[in-house]
């Protein structure tokens, strides 16, 4: 596994580059060799962030800890990132879909009474209008949702725009 360790508001120290790089390397036996793993730490006034990105395969697992020590928040997300692999494993095997993981590796995931069986439970349609960006920030607004599905008029494709927990917005688009 390639690991990039990266800083936002913070200066990456050299024993907080092994700290990282030491828990994520537990994954590598999860993975081939030549994953890339993405870890940024940030900080937010008292808030200690780890984000860890791992696409593989047309999956991207990730995971996000926030706590008051970044230490402690390195284990958790360490944690939750072996939930989520044992968790992809279960599904792959269910659909039979290949080989993405090295399976021999992989516990098996036994779901907690918290965890909520995966499943379709509503199906809602709707008229996608073209809008600008902005047209459609403001239609999410106005109807109070997290996120909002629109055709960009300048592109004519598909976009979702949705609500960032730090209150900002985030904008995903097709890869082209």
């Amino acid at each position: 596994m390639n690991i990039t360790v990266m800083g936002k508001n913070i200066a990456i120290t050299n024993g907080l580059r092994n700290a990282v790089e030491n828990k994520l390397s537990k994954l590598d036996k999860y993975f081939d060799p030549n994953v890339e793993v993405n870890a940024t730490l940030s900080v937010e006034k008292t808030r200690q962030i780890i984000e860890v990105t791992i696409p593989f395969n047309g999956v991207i697992l990730r995971g996000e800890e926030v706590n008051e020590d970044m230490y402690a928040a390195i284990d958790i997300v360490l944690e939750k990132m072996e939930r989520q692999i044992r968790k992809q494993k279960t599904k792959l095997q269910r659909r039979k879909y290949g080989d993405a993981l090295k399976f021999q590796f992989i516990p098996e995931y036994i779901p907690k009474d918290e965890d909520i069986d995966s499943k379709i439970v509503k199906t809602k349609k709707f008229p996608i209008k073209p809008m600008s960006s902005e047209e459609a920030l403001l239609q999410m607004e106005l109807l109070g949702h997290n996120f909002f599905v629109y055709t960009n008029a300048d592109t004519n494709e598909v976009n979702v725009l949705y609500k960032r927990k730090d209150g900002h917005y985030g904008l995903i688009e097709p890869a082209v």
